[in-house]
């Protein structure tokens, strides 16, 4: 019998609605290809919604969710809507709600890209960025006295706990113990007296535990420059919320365009659905202009697959956007072509 998986879609803002369709359409070829289908249902959650009803998604957004496989997400953020408000009104309530404490961003310098950094070859700079995803220095805990006074004060509090620093860091060590055996794990203990000696101490108390993988620890102001001097030297990296989150879309940058950077929000036991998105941002200032590169979208889709239990379609998907990149001179404008979202993603189907 063919498996179907039921997968939401939320095109978002911008030119998250530009770009989901072109990952509908390599998932539907993989899909006829590879014995499964997909049917889809999509939500208009987004920023525009927002000025409209006065909130991202509806009271029972996370029950409407809660039946589906996998959540495809387009982009989110609008001119006129602050960026708190679109995040902690969309993403992290569906991030937290289903437990996707791993955020997963695969960096690849592709034949075909230049990068900006002058050692980072095609082929030789294949790292992961692990990020915790649901706790750290994106906590709940905090607030604002005495606003509107010279007084006025901010008092923002990171959570760290055992659970969720052990749960992400055995990830980290069992993606490294498939890959090439090696883990860097980002840290600040020298400034931050309290979180970061913990991370510490639970990072190593793990690793006693993955005695086949080779570890380090680097402070982050120290490994942000060697993802810059030396990126083909890692691996796989695991991060707190907020290092993680910087140090990804360096990365990205350093691969030589964020519009190409996948990311996944995981619940690794399968308890709840699992949402992928692409890096790039709702790009309000090329939106409608059917422009937008849709790799970053379609290589979500591919780790979505890979998710689902199909890692023989989603390497289709990613050899795929390394025939494209590599074998034809197709290119979207932010990677110095012409090419519009529809011609790119024609050509890329034609290889598959």
């Amino acid at each position: 019998m063919t498996t179907n998986h039921r997968i939401a879609l939320i095109p978002g803002d911008g030119i998250g609605a530009e770009v989901l369709p072109p990952a509908q359409q390599v998932l539907d070829v993989l899909g006829r290809r590879h014995g499964f289908s997909l049917s889809y249902t999509s939500y208009d959650w987004s920023c525009e919604r927002y000025l409209r009803e006065g909130t991202m998604m509806p009271a029972d957004g996370i029950d409407q969710l809660r039946d589906k496989d996998a959540i495809l997400l387009g982009a989110v953020g609008y001119p006129g809507v602050p960026d708190h408000v679109s995040l902690w009104g969309l993403l992290i309530p569906i991030r937290r709600s289903f437990r996707q404490y791993v955020n997963l961003r695969p960096v690849r310098v592709f034949e075909g890209i230049d990068s900006p950094v002058r050692g980072a070859q095609p082929g030789k700079v294949d790292l992961v960025v692990v990020r915790e995803n649901v706790e750290g220095e994106y906590s709940e805990i905090g607030g604002r006295l005495n606003q509107g006074t010279p007084e006025e004060l901010a008092v923002q509090e990171a959570v760290f706990t055992r659970a969720g620093v052990t749960r992400i860091a055995d990830y980290a060590f069992s993606l490294a113990a498939r890959r090439r055996g090696k883990l860097t794990s980002a840290t600040k203990s020298n400034g931050i007296i309290h979180t970061m000696p913990f991370w510490d101490e639970l990072i190593a108390e793990r690793a006693a535990e993955h005695p086949g993988v080779t570890w380090d620890q680097e402070h982050i102001d120290a490994l942000a420059a060697k993802f810059v001097l030396d990126p083909a030297r890692f691996d796989v990296v695991v991060a707190s919320n907020l290092f993680g989150d910087i140090l990804s879309d360096l990365a990205a940058a350093v691969a030589g365009s964020i519009g190409i950077a996948p990311a996944a929000n995981l619940n690794p036991e399968g308890d709840f659905p699992s949402m992928f998105e692409p890096v790039h941002g709702s790009a309000p200032d090329i939106a409608g202009q059917g422009i937008a590169n849709p790799l970053g979208a379609i290589w979500s889709a591919a780790m979505m697959l890979d998710h689902l239990g199909h890692p023989a379609a989603a390497r289709d998907i990613t050899d795929a956007i390394a025939s494209v990149l590599a074998k034809t001179d197709t290119r979207t404008r932010d990677l110095g072509g012409t090419a519009t979202t529809a011609e790119f993603t024609e050509r890329l189907i034609e290889l598959l």
